[in-house]
């Protein structure tokens, strides 16, 4: 049997998404920092492994009807998963969220300064996610797409201007650190997302949207990370 406390989060999450509920109650990063092991992630988090492989085996013992096995599907149809559901997402929610920032900032922020430093990092955030996500629609997920055609209809794989895909894929994870990195700052200032006693309810909405952005970017990057980009790192090797 394979030892679960070697076997790396972002392998944990592709093969059972089940499990990320589990990694994301006790902090552990499973998109950006997928590559950890259990034993890794538990030394440095000081959590007890015993207690959350126990957790791990309960979300995978568990019953899951509506479980999407995203690990089986092929390369060309992630790729369009991705971009219709989570560039289209973070296209659509940036404005609505840069909208409400800017709105408790008027109206909070004299009260809550932190409420300045959390828009400026949500700005950032929008605008590197935006050209990072047309980097991946103009270059890398075509290039997928072309090896999963070659491999099909057996023909020649024309190269890229990029040489290798694992180049713009290094780029894309380099850029998934970054704005991971910057979502821990944004969760840390609010509080884990926790308006204040005296925070009205679109201070509370604003915060609940924030939350879900994240959420819906850990999903966006593990799919990346974790799935798509490995498997076509394989895919291409199989042309050399």
């Amino acid at each position: 049997m394979e030892n679960l406390q070697n076997k790396t989060i972002g392998t944990f999450v592709a093969e059972d998404f089940r499990t990320a509920a589990v990694f994301s109650k006790y902090k552990i990063d499973f998109c950006c920092k997928g590559n950890r092991t259990i034993d890794e992630v538990c030394a440095k988090q000081e959590i007890d492994s015993k207690v959350l492989l126990k957790k791990i085996k309960e979300a995978l013992s568990a019953e899951d009807t509506n479980a999407i096995d995203f690990n089986s599907w092929p390369l060309d149809l992630l790729a369009d998963y991705i971009e219709k559901t989570h560039h289209r997402y973070v296209e659509d929610k940036s404005i609505i969220i840069m909208q409400f920032l800017n709105k408790l900032c008027s109206v909070h922020g004299g009260n809550h300064p932190e409420l300045f430093k959390i828009n400026q990092l949500f700005i950032e955030c929008a605008g590197e996610l935006a050209q990072h996500m047309k980097k991946e629609e103009l270059m890398l997920f075509p290039f997928i797409k072309k090896m999963v055609k070659a491999k099909e209809t057996d023909e020649a794989l024309v190269q890229p201007p990029f040489g290798t895909v694992s180049n713009p894929i290094a780029m894309m994870m380099h850029e998934h650190d970054a704005e991971g990195e910057r979502f821990r700052e944004i969760a840390s200032l609010t509080n884990d997302y926790q308006a204040p006693s005296d925070g009205c309810t679109t201070y509370k909405v604003t915060y609940a949207m924030l939350k879900e952005f994240e959420e819906n970017l850990h999903t966006h990057i593990h799919l990346e990370n974790n799935i798509l980009f490995p498997k076509a790192m394989i895919l291409e090797k199989e042309f050399s």
